[in-house]
């Protein structure tokens, strides 16, 4: 009877479970050799197996000649995008569509976004569209979040800061009139200085400093910042820009007015948002300093 019991244990079939492999064999199928395949079929399939592990994603990832098609398929591998650190590599590849990366990004924190806007591998319009993404979000984010991203973010991302400063001086903002007297002085100190970080923000340009001034929605806070300001306040472009803003003192405009020739500083007041008074001081000292017509 034994020996008859044991034939029928030899010959019984395998049960599922012992057919099925486990997840640290299947896992073991994926090798090195694998993430290094040439071959654009073995990416996919690699791409594709619920199996891939953190780590073996972002060895894949490291690969820049990456097809496309691999990495769109790496996206649906909803297993391998539980990962963040995945999901950051996977949308800052320089072969990754737009389609892709741009919702991808759209799942992660502040700072993550930063980090693919600055990214070099990542294509210029998706860091335009991520960086878009970061700015919609500004009103959302703490004041220390919101003066990291001043000091280290795009300059684009430091630009709208300087126009979130929320020191308004009775102007609108949201559709709601902001009165400084009764802003909180705490507020207002954490805001400048959001601010004035913003300005020494090393990838902020010119042309997005006088984009920012001539906007609408600058305040007179920071119209005063950039012409105070030692680096940007130099600047010729930029003092032309702030003559064209309604916020600019007398004192500074007469400063800024002395080194524009006379038909130019014209043709800049004619556009500008100044006080009628102080165009009329401006366009009385260019006459005194121009040199006099010949005989």
């Amino acid at each position: 009877m034994s020996e008859g019991k044991t034939s029928e244990d030899e010959t019984a079939p395998p049960s599922t479970a012992s057919a099925t492999p486990s997840p640290a064999a299947r896992e073991a199928q994926i090798d090195e050799a694998q993430i290094h395949s040439p071959a654009p079929a073995d990416l996919l399939r690699t791409a594709a197996d619920p199996a891939l592990t953190e780590d073996l994603s972002l060895a894949l990832l490291k690969r820049a000649d990456l097809p496309t098609e691999v990495l769109e398929q790496l996206a649906k591998n909803a297993n391998a995008l539980k990962s963040r650190k995945v999901k950051i590599a996977l949308a800052s590849h320089p072969n990754t569509p737009r389609h892709v990366s741009v919702p991808l990004s759209r799942q992660f924190y502040t700072f993550d976004l930063m980090k693919v806007a600055l990214s070099p591998s990542v294509p210029a319009d998706v860091k335009v569209a991520v960086d878009d993404v970061l700015i919609s979000r500004l009103k959302t984010v703490t004041i220390g979040e919101r003066l990291t991203l001043a000091r280290r973010a795009s300059g684009r991302v430091a630009a709208a800061l300087l126009l979130e400063v929320a020191i308004m001086d009775g102007k609108t903002i949201d559709g709601k009139i902001v009165d400084a007297k009764i802003t909180d002085a705490k507020t207002v100190a954490r805001e400048t200085r959001v601010m004035q970080t913003a300005l020494e923000n090393p990838r902020l340009t010119e042309a997005l400093v006088i984009n920012s001034v001539l906007r609408p929605a600058a305040s007179a806070a920071l119209v005063h910042a950039v012409a105070r300001h030692a680096k940007w306040s130099r600047r010729r472009e930029i003092r032309a820009a702030l003559l064209r803003t309604e916020h600019l003192s007398l004192a500074r405009a007469l400063e800024f007015s002395h080194e524009i020739p006379a038909p130019l500083l014209h043709e800049i007041l004619t556009s500008s948002r100044l006080p009628a008074q102080i165009k009329v001081q401006l366009l009385r000292e260019s006459e005194k300093s121009s040199p006099p017509a010949p005989c």
